[in-house]
């Protein structure tokens, strides 16, 4: 049995996984899927403070209090900086990282850093009032659509999880300063369809930091792949069990 703790991103929660934690869990693994300080259950808690650290924070604080170990560690988006930062602090106890169309930092580096299109949104909300908060992206046409989701019921229901995502988050940096966690293999899933204007991802090196061939694989769906194709998803994950 492996334990699965899967990551949302920037303005989801927990519950965008709903899909595919029975599939994992009916293949004999534990999962967590927790939300982030600010989203789903935990959206009372939104606030200017909250950052990337507290992101962290939060990962590090479940997988101690749960005595969570040989972890598949899965960072959607954005959160390929919080899984980041938090493999740095445990990676005694990560087995395997997975970057699912996210983000894959450097040392010190933030989201508007490795997404440069990013800071457009940071420039955005500090022209609002607040100056704090940055709204979910719009809906677009199909194949972009809300995320990559494009059937009127899974936005429908897509919309119900969003909620704005603090500026703080796309401005603190990574820490990634703890040599052992470039012993941990990683794994990268693409997503493929309805990629917005803008967005540029980074290539993958041949080689991952702990020496061994890169490996990428790839899904013909929209950002996100948790929804639209479940899964398939599912399926690729198990082969790391």
């Amino acid at each position: 049995m492996s334990t699965y703790l899967l990551v949302h991103g920037a303005w989801h929660s927990g519950q965008c996984w709903e899909r595919v934690v029975p599939l994992l869990e009916s293949a004999g693994h534990r999962v967590v899927a927790p939300s982030l300080t600010g989203f789903g259950d935990k959206a009372h808690l939104l606030g200017p403070e909250v950052g990337l650290d507290t992101h962290v924070e939060d990962i590090v604080g479940l997988i101690t209090e749960k005595d969570l170990a040989d972890v598949i560690l899965v960072g959607h988006s954005y959160a390929g900086l919080v899984v980041s930062s938090a493999a740095n602090r445990v990676p005694d106890r990560i087995a395997h990282l997975v970057y699912l169309d996210a983000m894959v930092p450097q040392d010190g580096e933030s989201a508007a850093d490795v997404q440069p299109v990013t800071q457009a949104l940071i420039d955005r909300a500090a022209r609002s009032g607040g100056g704090w908060r940055v709204p979910p992206l719009p809906e677009l046409p199909p194949p972009a659509g809300l995320f990559g989701v494009t059937d009127p019921a899974d936005v429908a229901w897509l919309r119900t999880m969003l909620s704005d995502q603090p500026v703080r988050c796309l401005q603190q940096p990574v820490r990634l300063d703890n040599p052992a966690v470039d012993t941990i293999p990683r794994t990268h899933i693409h997503c493929t369809a309805g990629v917005p204007e803008g967005i540029v991802r980074r290539p993958v090196p041949e080689r991952q930091p702990n020496g061994t061939p890169a490996q990428v694989w790839e899904l013909a769906t929209g950002h996100d792949c948790m929804i639209t194709m479940p899964v398939e998803l599912s399926e690729l994950l198990l082969k790391l069990g």
